[in-house]
């Protein structure tokens, strides 16, 4: 529950505070927010698995942050543009994957199958 609360409380905070991002922060947020929609998501599966563990959860979600914008950080001074799709390529899978689990689990909870 606790993902899905932050993760609700995230995008409230956005629509409501409405930050600008500077042009030149937008590769990093968006792979950050790719990272942290990962997380959260992956929170989700685990809950409705019965495996979540909060400690887990929140060092996953700040170290899946961090080093996505750390990577993107790293393709840029390295002068290598394209690393930064190794991240989006990464947590976008990562995150299709837990959608997928959360779909199966509420089929399989709900007798849809």
């Amino acid at each position: 529950m606790l993902p899905l609360i932050g993760l609700l409380m995230g995008i409230a905070l956005g629509l409501i505070l409405k930050i600008p991002i500077p042009p030149s922060y937008a590769k990093y947020m968006g792979v950050a927010i790719l990272a942290a929609l990962d997380s959260a998501f992956g929170g989700i599966r685990a809950t409705m698995e019965k495996k979540f563990d909060d400690k887990l959860f929140i060092t996953g979600f700040f170290s899946n942050t961090i080093l996505a914008a750390l990577i993107v950080y790293l393709g840029d001074r390295l002068g290598v543009e394209p690393l930064y799709y190794a991240a989006i390529v990464a947590f976008g899978v990562r995150l299709f994957q837990n959608i997928a689990a959360i779909r199966r689990h509420i089929f399989k909870s709900r007798h849809w199958e």
